[in-house]
């Protein structure tokens, strides 16, 4: 993976998150210049204080093309951009709100086709573009009809990407249930949960933010892996 990297451009965006924040250590560890990006300068700062190599910080919000449009002008070439960017929108449907609706879109599937928009030209031939969909998509829940769709969406989104942006590449992580942070608001809980959804997951386990970043590295580093959803989800979309 060192190889791959070594002076490679790569962009995170979402660098502030738990999944971001390793990623981007990761691959700055391999040798590759960072560009961290997000509404969230803080956090960016934060990460980037961190980083062994080289970064920059950029601001980036998902949610308006003047701010993508910006950032693609300032960020010059690349060679790969990740995006863990999400925004869910979860509730039963009757307390939904359209303006929550159309930031979880935004977030997680006309933001990152405008930055194919924005990005065209700028990533080298052989660069790619990973988003993050998620398990949803394949298995959805009550409450969660928002999100199923915005992942779902996505999944075809990478597939239309790839044709169109050939030979770039596109493709998308789908997690399944990992232990990120996000479900600590459950309390008490939490490990009740995580103990229900291993028993019932094939892999007899929950997922790390490590195994996201090795399906990352993966997507960014094979060449020949375009139009892709790896399910990194320990074969959730098969329980019971």
């Amino acid at each position: 993976m060192s190889a791959s990297l070594e002076g490679r451009r790569l962009v995170v965006v979402g660098a502030g998150s738990r999944t971001g924040r390793l990623l981007a250590h990761t691959a700055a560890a391999a040798g590759a210049e960072l560009v961290l990006a997000g509404p969230d300068p803080r956090k960016l700062e934060w990460t980037a204080g961190e980083l062994p190599g080289p970064s920059a910080v950029l601001p980036l919000d998902l949610t308006d093309e003047p701010s993508i449009e910006a950032f693609a002008a300032r960020v010059g070439r690349i060679d790969h951009l990740v995006s863990t960017a999400a925004l869910p929108a979860n509730g039963p449907l009757a307390d939904l709100r359209t303006a929550d609706i159309r930031r979880a879109f935004d977030a997680k599937v006309i933001g990152p086709l405008l930055l194919a928009k924005h990005l065209a030209g700028r990533i080298a031939e052989d660069g790619s573009l990973t988003f993050f969909s998620g398990v949803a998509a394949w298995r959805p829940a009550p409450a969660r009809t928002v999100m199923a769709t915005t992942n779902g969406a996505l999944a075809f989104l990478v597939r239309a990407l790839a044709v169109e942006l050939a030979p770039v590449r596109v493709n998308a992580v789908s997690p399944g249930i990992v232990d990120t942070g996000s479900w600590d608001g459950l309390g008490a809980e939490k490990e009740a949960f995580l103990r229900s959804v291993a028993a019932r997951n094939p892999a007899r386990r929950v997922g790390t933010p490590e195994d996201l970043v090795k399906a990352v590295l993966y997507a960014v580093d094979n060449p020949y892996v375009t139009g892709t959803v790896l399910h990194v989800d320990g074969g959730g979309r098969l329980a019971a």
